[in-house]
Protein backbone atom coordinates (compact mmCIF):
# COMPACT_ATOMS: atom_id res chain seq x y z
CA UNK A 1 0.00 0.00 0.00
CA UNK A 2 0.70 3.85 -0.83
CA UNK A 3 -1.51 6.04 1.38
CA UNK A 4 -0.91 9.11 -0.66
CA UNK A 5 -3.20 12.36 -1.69
CA UNK A 6 -2.74 15.07 -4.10
CA UNK A 7 -3.06 19.04 -3.76
CA UNK A 8 -4.84 20.11 -6.62
CA UNK A 9 -6.38 23.84 -7.41
CA UNK A 10 -8.68 25.11 -10.05
CA UNK A 11 -5.26 27.61 -11.30
CA UNK A 12 -2.12 28.63 -9.94
CA UNK A 13 -2.02 30.83 -6.84
CA UNK A 14 -4.72 29.73 -5.12
CA UNK A 15 -2.23 28.00 -1.92
CA UNK A 16 -1.15 24.47 -3.19
CA UNK A 17 2.13 25.30 -2.21
CA UNK A 18 1.31 26.57 1.42
CA UNK A 19 -1.07 23.52 2.17
CA UNK A 20 1.26 21.30 1.54
CA UNK A 21 4.55 22.38 2.89
CA UNK A 22 1.85 22.70 6.17
CA UNK A 23 0.52 19.20 5.55
CA UNK A 24 4.01 18.05 5.27
CA UNK A 25 5.09 19.91 8.66
CA UNK A 26 1.75 18.70 10.21
CA UNK A 27 2.31 15.19 9.28
CA UNK A 28 5.93 14.73 10.25
CA UNK A 29 4.31 16.53 13.81
CA UNK A 30 1.98 13.81 14.20
CA UNK A 31 5.08 11.18 14.24
CA UNK A 32 4.75 10.45 10.03
CA UNK A 33 6.89 9.88 7.78
CA UNK A 34 5.32 11.54 4.59
CA UNK A 35 7.52 11.95 1.48
CA UNK A 36 6.81 14.72 -1.37
CA UNK A 37 6.18 14.45 -4.89
CA UNK A 38 5.90 17.70 -7.38
CA UNK A 39 3.67 17.24 -10.81
CA UNK A 40 5.50 18.90 -13.51
CA UNK A 41 9.07 20.33 -14.60
CA UNK A 42 8.97 22.78 -11.31
CA UNK A 43 12.32 22.76 -9.39
CA UNK A 44 11.10 25.72 -6.71
CA UNK A 45 8.60 23.61 -5.06
CA UNK A 46 10.69 21.15 -4.44
CA UNK A 47 12.93 22.84 -2.93
CA UNK A 48 10.59 23.53 -0.27
CA UNK A 49 9.44 19.91 0.44
CA UNK A 50 13.02 19.08 0.97
CA UNK A 51 12.78 22.84 3.44
CA UNK A 52 9.78 21.25 5.13
CA UNK A 53 11.18 17.71 5.30
CA UNK A 54 14.90 17.54 5.21
CA UNK A 55 14.58 15.01 2.11
CA UNK A 56 14.51 15.52 -1.71
CA UNK A 57 11.96 16.47 -3.58
CA UNK A 58 10.78 14.33 -6.95
CA UNK A 59 9.32 15.37 -9.66
CA UNK A 60 6.04 13.52 -11.34
CA UNK A 61 5.98 14.42 -14.79
CA UNK A 62 3.99 12.58 -17.61
CA UNK A 63 5.40 14.57 -20.46
CA UNK A 64 8.56 13.39 -19.72
CA UNK A 65 7.69 9.95 -18.55
CA UNK A 66 5.38 7.07 -19.86
CA UNK A 67 2.61 6.03 -17.88
CA UNK A 68 4.65 3.20 -16.27
CA UNK A 69 7.74 5.46 -15.74
CA UNK A 70 5.72 8.24 -13.75
CA UNK A 71 4.16 5.15 -11.62
CA UNK A 72 7.95 3.89 -11.09
CA UNK A 73 9.61 7.30 -10.12
CA UNK A 74 6.65 7.20 -7.38
CA UNK A 75 6.84 3.87 -6.26
CA UNK A 76 11.25 3.83 -5.89
CA UNK A 77 11.00 7.01 -4.20
CA UNK A 78 8.31 5.84 -1.54
CA UNK A 79 10.03 2.92 -0.89
CA UNK A 80 13.46 4.74 -1.38
CA UNK A 81 12.40 6.95 1.73
CA UNK A 82 10.98 4.44 3.74
CA UNK A 83 7.73 6.47 3.99
CA UNK A 84 4.46 5.59 5.38
CA UNK A 85 2.44 8.67 3.26
CA UNK A 86 2.84 10.53 -0.02
CA UNK A 87 1.38 14.06 -0.77
CA UNK A 88 1.62 15.20 -4.24
CA UNK A 89 2.05 18.77 -5.14
CA UNK A 90 -0.27 19.51 -8.38
CA UNK A 91 0.90 22.33 -10.52
CA UNK A 92 -1.19 25.09 -12.59
CA UNK A 93 -4.85 24.18 -12.45
CA UNK A 94 -5.95 20.72 -12.16
CA UNK A 95 -6.64 20.19 -15.89
CA UNK A 96 -3.90 22.69 -17.23
CA UNK A 97 -1.91 20.41 -19.67
CA UNK A 98 -0.12 20.56 -22.87
CA UNK A 99 -0.52 23.84 -24.64
CA UNK A 100 -3.23 24.78 -22.44
CA UNK A 101 -5.38 22.38 -24.44
CA UNK A 102 -5.24 18.35 -23.04
CA UNK A 103 -5.15 16.82 -20.45
CA UNK A 104 -1.78 15.56 -21.28
CA UNK A 105 0.56 16.48 -18.57
CA UNK A 106 -1.34 17.69 -16.37
CA UNK A 107 -2.02 17.41 -12.58
CA UNK A 108 -5.17 15.24 -13.38
CA UNK A 109 -3.01 13.04 -15.31
CA UNK A 110 -0.81 12.16 -13.15
CA UNK A 111 -3.66 12.25 -10.19
CA UNK A 112 -5.07 9.17 -13.00
CA UNK A 113 -1.92 7.52 -13.72
CA UNK A 114 -0.91 6.90 -10.03
CA UNK A 115 -4.97 6.61 -8.83
CA UNK A 116 -4.04 9.04 -6.65
CA UNK A 117 -7.25 10.97 -4.54
CA UNK A 118 -7.18 14.61 -4.72
CA UNK A 119 -8.01 17.22 -2.40
CA UNK A 120 -9.12 20.22 -4.38
CA UNK A 121 -7.51 23.85 -3.09
CA UNK A 122 -10.37 26.56 -3.81
CA UNK A 123 -8.98 30.13 -2.98
CA UNK A 124 -12.67 31.00 -1.66
CA UNK A 125 -12.03 34.78 -0.46
CA UNK A 126 -14.59 36.83 -1.62
CA UNK A 127 -16.68 34.13 -2.85
CA UNK A 128 -19.81 32.57 -0.79
CA UNK A 129 -22.41 29.76 -2.55
CA UNK A 130 -20.33 30.47 -5.89
CA UNK A 131 -18.03 28.20 -4.23
CA UNK A 132 -20.45 25.70 -4.68
CA UNK A 133 -20.83 26.33 -8.57
CA UNK A 134 -17.48 25.99 -8.76
CA UNK A 135 -16.95 22.76 -7.18
CA UNK A 136 -19.68 21.23 -9.09
CA UNK A 137 -17.66 22.60 -12.55
CA UNK A 138 -15.14 20.73 -11.26
CA UNK A 139 -16.39 17.39 -9.80
CA UNK A 140 -18.50 17.22 -12.75
CA UNK A 141 -15.80 17.44 -15.36
CA UNK A 142 -13.68 15.11 -13.47
CA UNK A 143 -16.55 12.27 -13.04
CA UNK A 144 -16.81 12.52 -16.84
CA UNK A 145 -12.38 12.42 -17.54
CA UNK A 146 -11.93 9.47 -15.37
CA UNK A 147 -11.03 6.30 -16.23
CA UNK A 148 -13.51 4.29 -13.81
CA UNK A 149 -16.23 7.37 -14.47
CA UNK A 150 -15.12 7.82 -10.57
CA UNK A 151 -14.23 10.91 -8.90
CA UNK A 152 -10.45 11.36 -8.16
CA UNK A 153 -11.26 14.58 -6.04
CA UNK A 154 -12.24 13.29 -2.72
CA UNK A 155 -11.90 16.70 -0.74
CA UNK A 156 -12.50 20.19 -0.69
CA UNK A 157 -10.50 22.49 0.99
CA UNK A 158 -11.22 26.35 1.62
CA UNK A 159 -8.23 28.49 1.34
CA UNK A 160 -8.73 32.65 2.89
CA UNK A 161 -11.95 32.21 4.39
CA UNK A 162 -13.13 32.81 7.71
CA UNK A 163 -14.03 30.13 10.77
CA UNK A 164 -17.56 32.05 10.28
CA UNK A 165 -17.40 31.48 6.40
CA UNK A 166 -16.10 27.62 6.70
CA UNK A 167 -18.90 26.71 8.51
CA UNK A 168 -21.72 28.10 6.46
CA UNK A 169 -20.00 27.22 3.22
CA UNK A 170 -19.02 23.21 4.21
CA UNK A 171 -22.84 21.87 4.50
CA UNK A 172 -23.84 23.90 1.10
CA UNK A 173 -20.99 22.11 -0.68
CA UNK A 174 -21.74 18.78 0.86
CA UNK A 175 -25.43 18.71 0.26
CA UNK A 176 -25.45 20.21 -3.42
CA UNK A 177 -22.36 18.10 -4.26
CA UNK A 178 -23.77 15.10 -2.22
CA UNK A 179 -24.07 12.51 -5.58
CA UNK A 180 -20.35 12.98 -5.76
CA UNK A 181 -19.52 11.72 -1.87
CA UNK A 182 -16.98 14.66 -1.87
CA UNK A 183 -16.52 16.56 1.62
CA UNK A 184 -14.83 19.51 3.20
CA UNK A 185 -11.83 18.72 4.83
CA UNK A 186 -10.59 21.90 6.39
CA UNK A 187 -9.74 25.52 5.73
CA UNK A 188 -7.40 27.93 6.17
CA UNK A 189 -7.54 32.19 7.21
CA UNK A 190 -6.25 34.93 5.18
CA UNK A 191 -3.31 36.43 6.39
CA UNK A 192 -0.28 38.28 5.16
CA UNK A 193 1.47 35.94 2.61
CA UNK A 194 5.69 34.78 2.79
CA UNK A 195 5.52 32.99 -0.16
CA UNK A 196 6.62 35.84 -2.93
CA UNK A 197 6.75 35.31 -6.16
CA UNK A 198 8.94 35.62 -9.22
CA UNK A 199 7.83 35.55 -12.76
CA UNK A 200 6.02 32.22 -12.59
CA UNK A 201 7.41 30.88 -9.44
CA UNK A 202 8.31 31.37 -6.24
CA UNK A 203 11.25 32.89 -4.92
CA UNK A 204 13.46 30.40 -3.49
CA UNK A 205 13.38 29.32 0.17
CA UNK A 206 16.60 30.82 0.97
CA UNK A 207 15.35 34.30 0.00
CA UNK A 208 12.29 34.00 2.33
CA UNK A 209 12.83 35.37 6.06
CA UNK A 210 11.87 32.72 9.12
CA UNK A 211 10.44 30.17 6.09
CA UNK A 212 10.41 27.37 8.81
CA UNK A 213 9.19 29.40 11.81
CA UNK A 214 5.50 30.56 9.27
CA UNK A 215 5.50 26.81 8.38
CA UNK A 216 5.51 25.72 11.75
CA UNK A 217 3.03 28.53 12.43
CA UNK A 218 0.86 27.65 9.52
CA UNK A 219 0.91 23.89 10.61
CA UNK A 220 -0.10 24.84 13.32
CA UNK A 221 -3.20 26.58 12.34
CA UNK A 222 -4.03 23.72 10.24
CA UNK A 223 -3.87 21.36 13.02
CA UNK A 224 -6.69 23.36 14.28
CA UNK A 225 -8.37 23.47 11.04
CA UNK A 226 -7.58 20.20 8.80
CA UNK A 227 -9.97 17.01 9.75
CA UNK A 228 -6.94 14.96 9.68
CA UNK A 229 -8.42 11.41 10.41
CA UNK A 230 -11.30 12.59 7.11
CA UNK A 231 -7.64 13.03 5.27
CA UNK A 232 -5.92 9.73 6.29
CA UNK A 233 -9.11 7.87 5.27
CA UNK A 234 -8.83 9.49 2.18
CA UNK A 235 -5.13 9.16 1.61
CA UNK A 236 -6.45 4.79 2.15
CA UNK A 237 -8.95 4.72 -0.04
CA UNK A 238 -6.78 4.28 -2.69
CA UNK A 239 -6.34 0.87 -4.68
CA UNK A 240 -2.66 -0.76 -5.25
CA UNK A 241 -0.58 0.81 -8.02
CA UNK A 242 -1.30 -0.84 -11.78
CA UNK A 243 1.76 -2.99 -12.34
CA UNK A 244 4.36 -1.10 -14.06
CA UNK A 245 8.16 -2.38 -15.25
CA UNK A 246 10.76 -0.58 -12.64
CA UNK A 247 13.00 1.48 -14.82
CA UNK A 248 16.08 -0.53 -15.91
CA UNK A 249 18.95 0.83 -17.99
CA UNK A 250 22.28 -1.12 -18.25
CA UNK A 251 25.08 1.36 -18.21
CA UNK A 252 29.17 0.20 -18.39
CA UNK A 253 30.72 0.89 -14.99
CA UNK A 254 31.77 4.40 -14.57
CA UNK A 255 33.84 5.06 -11.54
CA UNK A 256 35.13 8.77 -11.40
CA UNK A 257 34.13 12.13 -9.77
CA UNK A 258 31.53 14.39 -11.41
CA UNK A 259 31.95 18.12 -10.33
CA UNK A 260 28.07 19.48 -9.58
CA UNK A 261 27.51 23.18 -9.06
CA UNK A 262 25.43 23.57 -6.14
CA UNK A 263 24.52 26.80 -4.54
CA UNK A 264 22.41 29.66 -4.24
CA UNK A 265 22.85 30.21 -7.44
CA UNK A 266 22.55 26.89 -9.08
CA UNK A 267 19.92 24.53 -7.76
CA UNK A 268 17.61 23.77 -10.21
CA UNK A 269 18.52 19.99 -10.73
CA UNK A 270 16.07 16.97 -11.32
CA UNK A 271 16.69 14.23 -8.61
CA UNK A 272 16.13 11.26 -10.81
CA UNK A 273 19.02 12.84 -13.62
CA UNK A 274 21.80 13.23 -10.63
CA UNK A 275 20.24 9.20 -9.01
CA UNK A 276 21.18 8.04 -12.88
CA UNK A 277 24.69 9.77 -13.02
CA UNK A 278 25.13 8.00 -9.59
CA UNK A 279 23.68 4.40 -10.79
CA UNK A 280 25.86 4.95 -13.61
CA UNK A 281 29.10 4.55 -11.28
CA UNK A 282 29.57 8.88 -11.39
CA UNK A 283 30.61 10.17 -8.01
CA UNK A 284 29.27 13.18 -7.75
CA UNK A 285 30.95 16.16 -6.02
CA UNK A 286 29.60 19.38 -5.08
CA UNK A 287 31.08 22.55 -5.18
CA UNK A 288 30.16 26.57 -5.04
CA UNK A 289 31.02 28.91 -7.95
CA UNK A 290 29.81 30.83 -5.35
CA UNK A 291 32.23 30.34 -2.63
CA UNK A 292 34.82 27.83 -3.49
CA UNK A 293 37.91 28.68 -5.47
CA UNK A 294 38.35 25.96 -7.89
CA UNK A 295 36.85 23.08 -9.51
CA UNK A 296 37.22 19.91 -7.61
CA UNK A 297 40.09 18.66 -8.15
CA UNK A 298 40.51 15.61 -10.20
CA UNK A 299 36.57 15.68 -11.67
CA UNK A 300 36.05 14.09 -15.27
CA UNK A 301 33.60 16.23 -15.60
CA UNK A 302 31.49 19.46 -14.84
CA UNK A 303 27.76 19.40 -14.33
CA UNK A 304 26.30 23.50 -14.33
CA UNK A 305 22.45 22.91 -13.62
CA UNK A 306 19.88 26.01 -13.12
CA UNK A 307 19.19 28.76 -11.17
CA UNK A 308 19.48 32.09 -10.33
CA UNK A 309 23.06 33.85 -11.56
CA UNK A 310 21.58 36.98 -12.30
CA UNK A 311 20.83 37.14 -8.68
CA UNK A 312 24.34 36.85 -7.14
CA UNK A 313 25.93 38.01 -10.78
CA UNK A 314 28.17 40.61 -8.76
CA UNK A 315 29.27 37.81 -6.21
CA UNK A 316 30.17 35.22 -9.32
CA UNK A 317 32.24 38.27 -11.37
CA UNK A 318 33.77 38.73 -7.51
CA UNK A 319 35.01 34.81 -7.76
CA UNK A 320 37.99 35.29 -10.24
CA UNK A 321 39.94 32.24 -9.36
CA UNK A 322 36.59 29.68 -9.66
CA UNK A 323 35.36 31.89 -13.53
CA UNK A 324 38.96 30.92 -14.22
CA UNK A 325 39.29 27.73 -13.13
CA UNK A 326 36.26 26.82 -14.98
CA UNK A 327 37.22 28.29 -17.82
CA UNK A 328 41.02 26.55 -17.67
CA UNK A 329 39.31 23.20 -17.46
CA UNK A 330 36.68 23.37 -20.20
CA UNK A 331 39.80 24.91 -22.54
CA UNK A 332 41.73 21.66 -21.66
CA UNK A 333 39.13 19.12 -22.50
CA UNK A 334 36.99 18.36 -19.66
CA UNK A 335 33.63 17.12 -20.35
CA UNK A 336 30.63 19.48 -19.23
CA UNK A 337 26.70 19.79 -19.39
CA UNK A 338 25.32 22.93 -18.90
CA UNK A 339 21.78 24.66 -18.48
CA UNK A 340 20.30 27.37 -18.10
CA UNK A 341 21.38 29.45 -15.58
CA UNK A 342 24.91 26.88 -15.66
CA UNK A 343 24.82 27.90 -19.48
CA UNK A 344 24.73 31.55 -18.66
CA UNK A 345 27.45 31.40 -16.23
CA UNK A 346 29.83 30.24 -19.15
CA UNK A 347 29.07 32.84 -21.36
CA UNK A 348 31.02 35.77 -21.76
CA UNK A 349 29.14 38.16 -19.87
CA UNK A 350 25.74 38.55 -18.22
CA UNK A 351 23.30 41.87 -18.20
CA UNK A 352 20.82 42.11 -15.90
CA UNK A 353 17.65 43.47 -15.11
CA UNK A 354 19.27 46.38 -14.19
CA UNK A 355 21.30 46.91 -17.08
CA UNK A 356 24.66 45.99 -15.22
CA UNK A 357 26.65 43.73 -16.65
CA UNK A 358 29.08 41.32 -15.63
CA UNK A 359 32.43 39.51 -16.68
CA UNK A 360 30.95 35.41 -16.29
CA UNK A 361 33.52 32.52 -16.89
CA UNK A 362 33.99 33.41 -20.98
CA UNK A 363 34.28 29.40 -21.30
CA UNK A 364 31.52 29.96 -24.29
CA UNK A 365 32.04 32.76 -26.65
CA UNK A 366 28.79 35.01 -26.21
CA UNK A 367 26.62 37.69 -23.84
CA UNK A 368 23.68 37.07 -22.12
CA UNK A 369 21.13 39.35 -21.49
CA UNK A 370 17.77 40.09 -19.72
CA UNK A 371 14.81 40.19 -22.01
CA UNK A 372 12.18 41.61 -19.80
CA UNK A 373 9.48 38.64 -21.28
CA UNK A 374 9.45 35.04 -21.30
CA UNK A 375 11.54 33.93 -24.28
CA UNK A 376 10.74 30.21 -23.75
CA UNK A 377 8.20 28.73 -21.83
CA UNK A 378 7.35 25.13 -21.81
CA UNK A 379 8.03 21.60 -22.56
CA UNK A 380 9.98 20.13 -26.26
CA UNK A 381 11.51 17.63 -28.12
CA UNK A 382 15.12 18.47 -28.20
CA UNK A 383 16.31 16.64 -31.23
CA UNK A 384 19.86 16.18 -33.18
CA UNK A 385 19.71 14.30 -36.62
CA UNK A 386 22.78 13.14 -36.45
CA UNK A 387 23.07 12.16 -32.89
CA UNK A 388 25.75 12.49 -30.03
CA UNK A 389 29.39 11.91 -30.49
CA UNK A 390 30.72 8.94 -28.04
CA UNK A 391 34.01 8.76 -26.23
CA UNK A 392 35.11 12.08 -27.67
CA UNK A 393 34.64 10.93 -31.06
CA UNK A 394 33.67 13.94 -34.14
CA UNK A 395 31.12 10.94 -35.21
CA UNK A 396 27.80 10.77 -34.34
CA UNK A 397 24.73 8.49 -34.76
CA UNK A 398 23.27 7.80 -37.99
CA UNK A 399 20.07 7.05 -36.01
CA UNK A 400 20.06 10.59 -34.21
CA UNK A 401 19.54 11.67 -31.32
CA UNK A 402 16.03 13.12 -28.80
CA UNK A 403 14.97 13.83 -25.23
CA UNK A 404 12.17 15.71 -23.48
CA UNK A 405 12.95 19.00 -21.54
CA UNK A 406 11.45 22.31 -20.97
CA UNK A 407 12.61 26.15 -21.21
CA UNK A 408 11.48 28.65 -19.20
CA UNK A 409 13.85 31.81 -19.03
CA UNK A 410 13.58 35.72 -19.31
CA UNK A 411 17.09 36.04 -20.74
CA UNK A 412 18.40 35.33 -23.99
CA UNK A 413 21.87 34.62 -25.63
CA UNK A 414 23.90 35.96 -28.66
CA UNK A 415 24.99 32.54 -28.79
CA UNK A 416 21.91 30.17 -27.93
CA UNK A 417 23.63 27.44 -30.27
CA UNK A 418 22.03 25.54 -33.30
CA UNK A 419 22.96 21.47 -32.62
CA UNK A 420 19.84 21.00 -31.70
CA UNK A 421 16.40 21.25 -32.68
CA UNK A 422 13.33 22.02 -30.52
CA UNK A 423 9.25 21.28 -31.06
CA UNK A 424 6.59 22.13 -28.80
CA UNK A 425 4.24 19.27 -28.19
CA UNK A 426 1.01 19.94 -30.36
CA UNK A 427 2.43 22.47 -32.01
CA UNK A 428 4.23 22.67 -35.22
CA UNK A 429 7.05 25.38 -33.57
CA UNK A 430 10.17 24.66 -33.72
CA UNK A 431 13.71 26.37 -33.10
CA UNK A 432 17.60 25.63 -33.01
CA UNK A 433 18.94 26.03 -29.60
CA UNK A 434 21.83 24.40 -27.80
CA UNK A 435 25.90 24.08 -28.38
CA UNK A 436 27.02 20.50 -28.77
CA UNK A 437 30.92 19.24 -29.19
CA UNK A 438 32.49 15.60 -28.08
CA UNK A 439 32.92 17.30 -24.68
CA UNK A 440 30.47 20.21 -24.31
CA UNK A 441 26.58 20.02 -23.97
CA UNK A 442 25.29 23.50 -23.17
CA UNK A 443 22.02 25.73 -23.64
CA UNK A 444 18.86 27.14 -22.14
CA UNK A 445 16.87 23.67 -21.74
CA UNK A 446 16.40 21.92 -19.37
CA UNK A 447 16.62 18.04 -20.55
CA UNK A 448 14.97 15.31 -18.30
CA UNK A 449 17.61 12.32 -18.54
CA UNK A 450 15.48 9.10 -17.56
CA UNK A 451 13.31 10.31 -21.26
CA UNK A 452 16.70 9.16 -23.22
CA UNK A 453 19.11 7.83 -21.01
CA UNK A 454 21.87 7.96 -23.65
CA UNK A 455 22.77 11.52 -22.88
CA UNK A 456 24.09 9.78 -19.46
CA UNK A 457 26.01 7.34 -21.23
CA UNK A 458 27.37 10.17 -23.78
CA UNK A 459 28.29 12.56 -21.34
CA UNK A 460 29.72 9.64 -19.10
CA UNK A 461 32.24 8.19 -22.10
CA UNK A 462 33.27 11.94 -22.97
CA UNK A 463 34.49 12.52 -19.52
CA UNK A 464 36.79 9.02 -19.87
Amino acid sequence: MHPRILIAAPKSGSGKTTLTCALLKALQNLGKSPVAFKCGPDFIDPLFHERVLGIHGTNLDSFFSTDDEVRSVFAENFSRAGADCAVIEGVMGLFDGLAGKSLAASTYDIARITNTPIILTVDAGGMSRSVVALVRGFLEYDKSHSDTNENLIKGIFLNKVSEGSFRLLKPLIEDECAEYGVKVVGFLPDSPSVWKSRHLGLFLPTEIADLNEQIEKTAATLSETLDFPLVEKIMRTETSLNKFQPFNFQFSTFNFPIAVARDEAFCFYYRENLRLLEEAGAKLEYFSPLHDSAVPSGARGILLGGGYPELYASRLQENVSMRESIKSAVKNGISVMAECGGFMYLQEKLTTETGESYEMCGAIEGECFYTGKLVRFGYADFAKADGLAFGGSENGDKNGFSIKGHEFHYFDSTNNGASFTATKPLSSRSWECMIHTPKMLAGFPHLYYRSNPEIVRWFLESCK
